[in-house]
Protein backbone atom coordinates (compact mmCIF):
# COMPACT_ATOMS: atom_id res chain seq x y z
CA UNK A 1 0.00 0.00 0.00
CA UNK A 2 1.06 3.62 -0.65
CA UNK A 3 1.99 5.53 2.04
CA UNK A 4 0.31 8.82 2.43
CA UNK A 5 3.41 10.37 4.43
CA UNK A 6 6.22 9.64 2.32
CA UNK A 7 9.89 9.47 3.60
CA UNK A 8 10.53 12.26 0.25
CA UNK A 9 8.51 14.61 2.59
CA UNK A 10 10.63 14.53 5.56
CA UNK A 11 12.17 17.18 6.68
CA UNK A 12 16.19 16.87 7.67
CA UNK A 13 15.27 18.17 10.89
CA UNK A 14 12.29 15.47 10.98
CA UNK A 15 14.80 12.95 10.91
CA UNK A 16 17.54 14.33 13.82
CA UNK A 17 14.29 14.68 15.77
CA UNK A 18 13.29 10.92 15.45
CA UNK A 19 16.77 9.76 15.89
CA UNK A 20 16.91 11.75 19.24
CA UNK A 21 13.13 10.68 20.40
CA UNK A 22 14.96 6.64 19.31
CA UNK A 23 17.85 7.42 21.58
CA UNK A 24 15.83 9.14 24.60
CA UNK A 25 13.49 5.76 24.46
CA UNK A 26 16.08 3.18 23.86
CA UNK A 27 17.87 4.62 27.04
CA UNK A 28 14.63 5.51 29.09
CA UNK A 29 13.50 1.12 28.64
CA UNK A 30 16.35 0.40 29.65
CA UNK A 31 16.63 2.49 33.15
CA UNK A 32 13.46 0.51 33.75
CA UNK A 33 14.78 -2.73 32.54
CA UNK A 34 17.86 -2.23 34.85
CA UNK A 35 15.62 -0.72 37.81
CA UNK A 36 12.98 -3.86 37.46
CA UNK A 37 16.28 -6.08 37.71
CA UNK A 38 17.49 -4.41 40.78
CA UNK A 39 14.12 -4.52 42.71
CA UNK A 40 14.38 -8.12 42.16
CA UNK A 41 18.02 -8.73 43.43
CA UNK A 42 17.21 -6.21 46.57
CA UNK A 43 14.68 -8.96 47.83
CA UNK A 44 17.32 -11.44 48.22
CA UNK A 45 19.71 -9.37 50.09
CA UNK A 46 22.00 -8.00 46.64
CA UNK A 47 22.85 -4.49 46.85
CA UNK A 48 22.42 -1.77 44.19
CA UNK A 49 24.54 0.53 42.75
CA UNK A 50 25.71 3.94 43.66
CA UNK A 51 22.03 5.64 42.34
CA UNK A 52 18.60 3.97 43.22
CA UNK A 53 17.39 1.80 41.05
CA UNK A 54 21.04 0.67 39.49
CA UNK A 55 22.74 -1.99 39.62
CA UNK A 56 26.16 -2.79 40.58
CA UNK A 57 29.21 -5.30 38.95
CA UNK A 58 29.33 -6.65 35.81
CA UNK A 59 25.71 -6.53 35.84
CA UNK A 60 26.20 -2.60 36.06
CA UNK A 61 28.41 -2.04 33.62
CA UNK A 62 26.17 -3.92 30.87
CA UNK A 63 24.03 -1.74 31.95
CA UNK A 64 25.95 1.77 31.85
CA UNK A 65 27.34 0.18 28.34
CA UNK A 66 24.38 0.02 26.61
CA UNK A 67 23.18 3.88 27.61
CA UNK A 68 26.90 4.68 26.96
CA UNK A 69 26.72 3.56 22.97
CA UNK A 70 23.15 4.77 22.80
CA UNK A 71 24.21 8.24 23.77
CA UNK A 72 27.20 8.49 21.33
CA UNK A 73 25.48 7.05 18.90
CA UNK A 74 22.50 9.27 19.07
CA UNK A 75 24.93 12.83 18.91
CA UNK A 76 27.03 11.24 16.22
CA UNK A 77 23.88 10.67 14.14
CA UNK A 78 22.52 14.46 15.52
CA UNK A 79 25.86 15.69 14.14
CA UNK A 80 25.60 13.83 11.17
CA UNK A 81 22.26 14.87 9.94
CA UNK A 82 23.08 18.31 11.54
CA UNK A 83 25.83 18.65 8.55
CA UNK A 84 23.78 17.73 5.80
CA UNK A 85 20.60 19.74 6.95
CA UNK A 86 21.21 22.82 5.09
CA UNK A 87 22.26 20.37 1.71
CA UNK A 88 19.04 18.46 1.64
CA UNK A 89 16.53 20.62 4.35
CA UNK A 90 15.42 22.98 2.12
CA UNK A 91 13.68 20.82 -0.85
CA UNK A 92 11.02 19.37 1.52
CA UNK A 93 10.51 22.23 3.83
CA UNK A 94 7.86 23.87 1.97
CA UNK A 95 6.12 20.20 1.04
CA UNK A 96 6.42 19.22 4.77
CA UNK A 97 4.21 22.26 6.43
CA UNK A 98 1.07 20.38 5.99
CA UNK A 99 -1.54 20.68 8.67
CA UNK A 100 -1.34 16.63 9.08
CA UNK A 101 2.27 17.23 9.98
CA UNK A 102 1.63 20.30 12.15
CA UNK A 103 -1.14 18.45 14.34
CA UNK A 104 1.03 15.24 14.88
CA UNK A 105 3.78 17.70 16.50
CA UNK A 106 1.53 19.64 18.55
CA UNK A 107 0.34 16.47 19.45
CA UNK A 108 4.08 15.34 20.40
CA UNK A 109 4.63 18.58 22.18
CA UNK A 110 1.56 18.78 24.13
CA UNK A 111 2.61 15.32 25.87
CA UNK A 112 6.14 15.79 26.21
CA UNK A 113 6.97 19.49 24.81
CA UNK A 114 9.01 20.27 27.77
CA UNK A 115 11.57 17.75 27.13
CA UNK A 116 12.03 18.27 23.16
CA UNK A 117 12.92 21.95 24.32
CA UNK A 118 15.19 21.55 26.98
CA UNK A 119 16.78 18.72 24.81
CA UNK A 120 17.02 21.15 21.72
CA UNK A 121 15.03 18.89 19.56
CA UNK A 122 13.70 19.70 16.12
CA UNK A 123 10.62 19.10 16.89
CA UNK A 124 9.58 21.63 19.53
CA UNK A 125 7.28 24.17 18.31
CA UNK A 126 8.50 27.98 19.17
CA UNK A 127 5.70 30.21 19.96
CA UNK A 128 4.47 32.11 17.62
CA UNK A 129 1.38 34.46 16.17
CA UNK A 130 -0.08 34.15 13.11
CA UNK A 131 -2.59 35.51 10.58
CA UNK A 132 -3.69 33.60 7.35
CA UNK A 133 -1.06 30.38 8.67
CA UNK A 134 1.91 32.37 7.93
CA UNK A 135 4.12 33.47 11.32
CA UNK A 136 4.40 37.09 12.26
CA UNK A 137 7.77 38.10 12.47
CA UNK A 138 8.74 42.03 13.83
CA UNK A 139 7.81 43.36 10.41
CA UNK A 140 4.97 41.21 8.95
CA UNK A 141 2.48 43.38 10.95
CA UNK A 142 3.19 46.44 8.69
CA UNK A 143 2.28 44.00 5.22
CA UNK A 144 -1.26 42.78 6.63
CA UNK A 145 -3.29 43.88 4.21
CA UNK A 146 -6.41 45.59 5.75
CA UNK A 147 -5.56 45.51 9.42
CA UNK A 148 -8.14 47.19 11.73
CA UNK A 149 -7.77 48.60 15.13
CA UNK A 150 -9.89 45.89 16.36
CA UNK A 151 -7.44 42.55 17.11
CA UNK A 152 -8.98 39.33 17.70
CA UNK A 153 -6.23 36.51 19.47
CA UNK A 154 -7.43 33.02 19.30
CA UNK A 155 -5.64 30.96 21.31
CA UNK A 156 -5.53 26.76 20.68
CA UNK A 157 -5.21 24.28 23.75
CA UNK A 158 -3.26 21.32 24.82
CA UNK A 159 -2.14 19.13 22.23
CA UNK A 160 -3.53 21.01 19.62
CA UNK A 161 -2.46 23.43 16.69
CA UNK A 162 -4.16 27.21 15.10
CA UNK A 163 -5.52 24.73 12.44
CA UNK A 164 -7.94 23.13 14.50
CA UNK A 165 -9.62 26.40 14.83
CA UNK A 166 -11.22 25.29 11.33
CA UNK A 167 -13.57 22.49 11.70
CA UNK A 168 -16.14 21.07 9.33
CA UNK A 169 -19.65 19.91 10.61
CA UNK A 170 -21.69 18.15 7.97
CA UNK A 171 -21.64 20.50 5.11
CA UNK A 172 -20.60 23.32 6.65
CA UNK A 173 -17.10 24.85 8.07
CA UNK A 174 -17.34 26.22 11.16
CA UNK A 175 -14.72 28.71 11.77
CA UNK A 176 -15.39 31.35 14.82
CA UNK A 177 -12.68 33.55 13.89
CA UNK A 178 -13.49 34.01 10.64
CA UNK A 179 -17.03 34.36 11.49
CA UNK A 180 -16.34 37.09 13.99
CA UNK A 181 -13.90 39.23 11.60
CA UNK A 182 -16.39 39.17 9.08
CA UNK A 183 -19.10 40.15 10.77
CA UNK A 184 -17.70 43.32 13.22
CA UNK A 185 -14.46 43.83 11.66
CA UNK A 186 -11.92 42.05 13.73
CA UNK A 187 -8.10 41.18 12.23
CA UNK A 188 -7.43 37.88 13.54
CA UNK A 189 -4.22 36.43 15.09
CA UNK A 190 -3.45 33.43 15.97
CA UNK A 191 -1.38 31.60 18.73
CA UNK A 192 0.65 28.69 18.05
CA UNK A 193 2.40 27.64 20.78
CA UNK A 194 4.44 24.19 22.34
CA UNK A 195 1.42 23.58 25.04
CA UNK A 196 4.13 20.74 26.89
CA UNK A 197 5.42 24.00 28.42
CA UNK A 198 4.37 25.18 32.10
CA UNK A 199 1.84 27.79 31.58
CA UNK A 200 3.49 29.95 33.45
CA UNK A 201 6.58 30.03 30.70
CA UNK A 202 3.65 30.38 27.71
CA UNK A 203 2.25 32.77 29.38
CA UNK A 204 5.01 34.83 30.14
CA UNK A 205 6.31 34.34 26.20
CA UNK A 206 3.00 35.65 25.40
CA UNK A 207 2.90 38.73 27.11
CA UNK A 208 5.84 39.89 25.63
CA UNK A 209 5.16 38.73 22.20
CA UNK A 210 2.01 40.63 22.29
CA UNK A 211 4.28 43.96 23.50
CA UNK A 212 5.69 43.58 20.85
CA UNK A 213 2.75 43.17 18.74
CA UNK A 214 1.13 45.96 20.36
CA UNK A 215 4.26 48.43 19.18
CA UNK A 216 4.30 47.05 16.01
CA UNK A 217 0.68 47.03 14.92
CA UNK A 218 0.05 49.27 11.45
CA UNK A 219 -2.71 51.18 13.03
CA UNK A 220 -3.27 52.61 16.56
CA UNK A 221 -5.28 49.21 18.33
CA UNK A 222 -8.83 50.01 19.86
CA UNK A 223 -9.86 46.84 21.07
CA UNK A 224 -8.13 43.69 21.74
CA UNK A 225 -10.44 40.74 22.21
CA UNK A 226 -9.03 37.16 23.12
CA UNK A 227 -10.84 33.82 22.23
CA UNK A 228 -8.74 30.66 24.33
CA UNK A 229 -9.89 27.09 24.12
CA UNK A 230 -9.25 24.96 27.13
CA UNK A 231 -5.89 25.13 27.97
CA UNK A 232 -5.27 28.52 26.17
CA UNK A 233 -7.48 30.36 28.57
CA UNK A 234 -4.89 29.60 31.45
CA UNK A 235 -2.38 30.50 28.95
CA UNK A 236 -3.65 34.56 28.44
CA UNK A 237 -4.93 34.31 32.24
CA UNK A 238 -1.09 34.12 33.11
CA UNK A 239 -0.02 36.26 30.39
CA UNK A 240 -2.55 38.90 31.60
CA UNK A 241 -1.19 38.81 35.51
CA UNK A 242 2.81 38.76 34.17
CA UNK A 243 2.11 41.71 32.10
CA UNK A 244 0.66 43.33 34.88
CA UNK A 245 3.83 42.37 37.35
CA UNK A 246 5.84 44.05 34.42
CA UNK A 247 4.16 47.18 33.68
CA UNK A 248 3.17 46.70 30.11
CA UNK A 249 1.01 48.40 27.41
CA UNK A 250 -0.54 45.73 25.83
CA UNK A 251 -3.17 44.58 28.47
CA UNK A 252 -4.58 48.36 27.69
CA UNK A 253 -6.07 47.43 25.06
CA UNK A 254 -7.69 43.95 26.49
CA UNK A 255 -11.30 44.30 26.55
CA UNK A 256 -12.66 41.05 26.10
CA UNK A 257 -11.87 37.53 27.24
CA UNK A 258 -14.15 34.12 26.16
CA UNK A 259 -13.27 30.95 27.91
CA UNK A 260 -14.29 27.69 25.69
CA UNK A 261 -13.71 24.82 28.22
CA UNK A 262 -11.01 25.83 30.42
CA UNK A 263 -10.13 23.58 32.97
CA UNK A 264 -9.73 27.06 35.73
CA UNK A 265 -9.68 24.75 38.27
CA UNK A 266 -7.96 21.71 36.58
CA UNK A 267 -8.87 18.42 35.00
CA UNK A 268 -9.70 14.89 36.60
CA UNK A 269 -7.82 13.08 34.32
CA UNK A 270 -4.17 14.61 35.22
CA UNK A 271 -5.36 14.18 38.86
CA UNK A 272 -6.01 10.63 38.01
CA UNK A 273 -2.72 10.71 36.36
CA UNK A 274 -1.05 11.72 39.64
CA UNK A 275 -2.72 8.97 41.43
CA UNK A 276 -1.51 6.50 39.13
CA UNK A 277 2.37 7.39 40.09
CA UNK A 278 1.77 6.79 43.64
CA UNK A 279 0.38 4.07 43.16
CA UNK A 280 3.36 2.68 41.01
CA UNK A 281 6.06 3.64 43.01
CA UNK A 282 4.10 2.24 46.00
CA UNK A 283 6.22 -1.42 45.75
CA UNK A 284 9.60 -2.06 44.58
CA UNK A 285 8.63 -4.37 41.93
CA UNK A 286 6.20 -1.49 40.28
CA UNK A 287 8.62 1.40 41.08
CA UNK A 288 10.41 1.65 38.04
CA UNK A 289 7.27 1.90 35.49
CA UNK A 290 6.59 4.83 37.34
CA UNK A 291 9.08 6.93 35.15
CA UNK A 292 6.48 6.03 32.39
CA UNK A 293 4.26 8.50 33.94
CA UNK A 294 7.20 11.03 34.01
CA UNK A 295 7.30 11.49 30.86
CA UNK A 296 4.42 13.61 30.33
CA UNK A 297 4.83 17.40 29.91
CA UNK A 298 4.66 20.02 32.42
CA UNK A 299 2.01 21.81 30.48
CA UNK A 300 -0.37 18.29 31.64
CA UNK A 301 1.21 18.77 34.97
CA UNK A 302 -0.02 21.98 35.53
CA UNK A 303 -3.66 20.98 34.54
CA UNK A 304 -3.67 19.17 37.81
CA UNK A 305 -4.79 22.41 39.70
CA UNK A 306 -4.37 24.94 36.90
CA UNK A 307 -1.35 26.43 38.06
CA UNK A 308 -0.53 29.81 36.39
CA UNK A 309 2.72 31.14 38.07
CA UNK A 310 5.80 29.79 38.24
CA UNK A 311 5.73 30.02 42.16
CA UNK A 312 3.21 27.53 42.07
CA UNK A 313 5.36 24.72 40.50
CA UNK A 314 8.97 25.70 41.15
CA UNK A 315 10.73 24.47 43.65
CA UNK A 316 8.27 20.95 44.15
CA UNK A 317 8.66 17.55 42.30
CA UNK A 318 5.82 17.97 39.88
CA UNK A 319 4.97 14.52 40.02
CA UNK A 320 4.34 14.34 44.29
CA UNK A 321 1.31 14.52 45.17
CA UNK A 322 0.00 17.64 47.15
CA UNK A 323 -2.44 19.76 48.16
CA UNK A 324 -3.69 22.52 46.00
CA UNK A 325 -1.41 25.52 47.12
CA UNK A 326 -1.39 27.93 44.44
CA UNK A 327 -1.18 31.47 43.87
CA UNK A 328 -4.95 33.17 43.92
CA UNK A 329 -5.38 34.52 40.81
CA UNK A 330 -8.75 35.84 40.11
CA UNK A 331 -10.03 37.24 36.70
CA UNK A 332 -8.24 40.49 35.06
CA UNK A 333 -10.13 43.43 36.14
CA UNK A 334 -11.60 46.04 33.88
CA UNK A 335 -11.79 43.11 31.13
CA UNK A 336 -14.93 41.86 30.13
CA UNK A 337 -14.59 37.53 30.86
CA UNK A 338 -17.08 35.14 29.37
CA UNK A 339 -16.80 31.61 29.82
CA UNK A 340 -18.66 28.55 27.83
CA UNK A 341 -18.51 25.45 29.38
CA UNK A 342 -20.08 21.91 27.49
CA UNK A 343 -21.40 18.86 29.19
CA UNK A 344 -21.42 15.27 27.21
CA UNK A 345 -24.66 14.82 29.44
CA UNK A 346 -28.52 16.03 28.05
CA UNK A 347 -29.01 18.23 31.34
CA UNK A 348 -27.40 19.49 34.63
CA UNK A 349 -27.54 17.45 38.05
CA UNK A 350 -24.86 16.88 40.60
CA UNK A 351 -23.19 14.13 38.79
CA UNK A 352 -23.15 16.12 35.33
CA UNK A 353 -21.77 18.93 37.41
CA UNK A 354 -18.82 17.69 39.17
CA UNK A 355 -18.05 14.46 37.36
CA UNK A 356 -18.88 14.04 33.44
CA UNK A 357 -18.48 17.71 31.67
CA UNK A 358 -17.05 17.80 28.40
CA UNK A 359 -15.57 14.53 28.45
CA UNK A 360 -11.85 16.07 29.74
CA UNK A 361 -13.00 18.77 31.96
CA UNK A 362 -15.84 19.36 34.65
CA UNK A 363 -18.41 21.68 34.09
CA UNK A 364 -17.53 23.80 37.40
CA UNK A 365 -14.27 23.88 36.54
CA UNK A 366 -14.72 25.65 32.99
CA UNK A 367 -17.31 27.44 35.18
CA UNK A 368 -14.48 28.92 37.46
CA UNK A 369 -16.53 27.27 40.91
CA UNK A 370 -14.91 25.89 43.45
CA UNK A 371 -15.44 24.73 46.69
CA UNK A 372 -13.41 27.42 48.40
CA UNK A 373 -15.52 30.09 48.25
CA UNK A 374 -12.03 32.24 47.59
CA UNK A 375 -10.79 30.45 44.32
CA UNK A 376 -14.16 30.72 42.68
CA UNK A 377 -13.60 32.99 39.43
CA UNK A 378 -16.88 35.96 39.58
CA UNK A 379 -18.24 35.36 35.98
CA UNK A 380 -21.39 36.72 35.63
CA UNK A 381 -24.52 34.63 35.06
CA UNK A 382 -25.04 36.54 32.08
CA UNK A 383 -21.35 35.77 30.96
CA UNK A 384 -21.79 32.16 31.14
CA UNK A 385 -23.06 29.56 28.94
CA UNK A 386 -23.47 25.59 28.87
CA UNK A 387 -23.62 23.98 26.06
CA UNK A 388 -25.67 20.70 26.64
CA UNK A 389 -24.99 16.84 24.54
CA UNK A 390 -21.15 18.62 23.41
CA UNK A 391 -17.46 17.42 24.39
CA UNK A 392 -14.49 19.36 24.64
CA UNK A 393 -13.67 19.81 21.23
CA UNK A 394 -17.18 19.83 20.02
CA UNK A 395 -16.85 23.87 20.94
CA UNK A 396 -14.74 24.53 18.25
CA UNK A 397 -16.97 23.64 15.96
CA UNK A 398 -20.49 24.55 17.29
CA UNK A 399 -22.24 26.91 15.45
CA UNK A 400 -24.33 27.90 18.70
CA UNK A 401 -20.75 28.56 20.24
CA UNK A 402 -20.74 31.11 16.90
CA UNK A 403 -23.65 33.08 17.86
CA UNK A 404 -22.95 33.41 21.43
CA UNK A 405 -19.64 34.52 20.62
CA UNK A 406 -21.10 37.66 18.33
CA UNK A 407 -23.64 38.27 20.97
CA UNK A 408 -20.68 38.82 23.82
CA UNK A 409 -17.87 40.37 21.12
CA UNK A 410 -21.09 42.46 18.68
CA UNK A 411 -20.75 46.07 19.03
CA UNK A 412 -23.84 45.80 21.25
CA UNK A 413 -24.08 43.51 23.97
CA UNK A 414 -27.79 41.64 25.15
CA UNK A 415 -28.50 39.96 28.10
CA UNK A 416 -27.87 36.45 26.38
CA UNK A 417 -26.06 34.42 28.91
CA UNK A 418 -27.45 31.55 30.51
CA UNK A 419 -27.66 28.26 31.65
CA UNK A 420 -30.10 27.32 29.63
Amino acid sequence: MRSRYPLTRLRASDIRGIARLAAQATEGVTGIVEGVHQSVWSTMGVPGGAEKGRTRGITGLVYRSVRGVTRLVGTGVDAVLAGLEPVIGSNAAADAETPRREAVLAALNGVMGDRLAADGNPFAIPMTLRYRGEALDSNLPLRIPGATGKVLLLIHGLCMTDHQWRRRREDEVVDHGEALASAFGYTPIHLRYNSGLHISENGNRLSLLLEALAAAWPTPIEELAVVAHSLGGLVIRSAVHLAGEANLRWPDHLKKIVFLGTPHHGAPLEKAGNWVDTILAATPYTAPFAELGRVRSAGITDLRFGHLLDEDWQGHDRFHRRPDRRRLVPLPEGVDCYTIAATTAAGRGPLADHLVGDGLVPLYSALGRHDDPRRCLAFPEASQRIEYETNHLGLLGSPEVTRQLAEWLGPQERDGGDDR
